[in-house]
């Protein structure tokens, strides 16, 4: 399973202090370790809420360059602005990336999927719409079979595509998460080219034993046909999760990913 490293984010206040202080040290030290700990790729998000789009442009120049002069793991490049995208991606100069991400709405499809095409970028798609994240599993494939029109239209593979059928916490909502699996199980019977991702630490926000909860919802994600998840890669149990998962549903041949990381723990 593809590991989109989590932790470079100015949501968390550790992480906002780096960005704002311009800490290369401490940077390069969080991405580094996620690379290690098999991150197949490290996701960047610079948006302290705080400045101007001219900050925040310049952190994130800032946070690739520092980064990819170190490590060659591939950047997920995580922002809703078309503008601050295209910026980050004219940094990394033709290095494999993922861009975070678009919707099901004209307009940020119009900006951003063209984007992905002239950077020969990967893409995360968000089952949502202009009106938000729709509640019913049809509605959230209506916004994936737009998503998938617009790659069409502009000629981005749907390979090249990881579709997100978005979490909620089951603390708002118990059903919430067989309404992820079952539009996870029905986008990989609908759109079988394209990959599919979710952000796993949203289901069990609210809840005490987090690490539990979405250990379990990982392997039956992963059941139900995930392909990437964004989450903690220095989370042991959560890594350890992964590599189960691989095994049981047999894309881990001959175990070799498994007891490749029992004995190195």
């Amino acid at each position: 399973m593809i590991v989109i490293g989590e932790k470079i984010n100015a949501s968390i206040p550790a992480v906002k202090a780096i960005i704002q202080k311009r800490d290369d040290k401490k940077l390069n030290e969080l991405a580094q370790k996620q690379a290690a700990a098999g991150s197949a790729y490290i996701d960047v998000n610079v948006g302290t809420g705080e400045g101007s789009r001219d900050d925040e442009i310049l952190a994130m120049q800032w946070a690739i360059e520092i980064i990819q002069n170190k490590i060659d793991t591939p950047l997920c490049i995580d922002s809703a602005d078309p503008i601050l995208l295209e910026a980050a991606l004219e940094v990394r100069n033709g290095r494999t990336s993922l861009i975070n991400s678009t919707k099901a709405e004209d307009d940020n499809l119009k900006e951003i999927v063209p984007l992905a095409v002239r950077h020969n970028a990967a893409l995360i798609a968000l089952a949502m719409d202009e009106h938000g994240i729709p509640k019913t599993i049809q509605d959230r494939l209506t916004a994936c079979e737009k998503i998938a029109e617009a790659c069409h239209r502009f000629g981005l593979s749907l390979d090249k595509v990881f579709l997100d059928p978005l979490v909620l916490p089951v603390s708002t909502d118990i059903q919430q998460g067989r309404v992820t699996l079952d539009t996870l199980t029905e986008i990989k019977k609908e759109f079988s080219t394209s990959k599919t991702v979710m952000g796993l630490s949203n289901i069990s926000y609210g809840l005490p034993e987090r690490a539990g909860l979405n250990a379990a919802f990982l392997h039956m994600a992963v059941s139900a046909g995930l392909d990437a998840a964004i989450m903690d890669p220095l989370d042991q149990q959560m890594m350890a999760a992964v590599r189960t998962a691989e095994v049981l549903v047999g894309k881990d041949r001959h175990c070799r990913r498994y007891t490749r990381a029992f004995r190195k723990r």
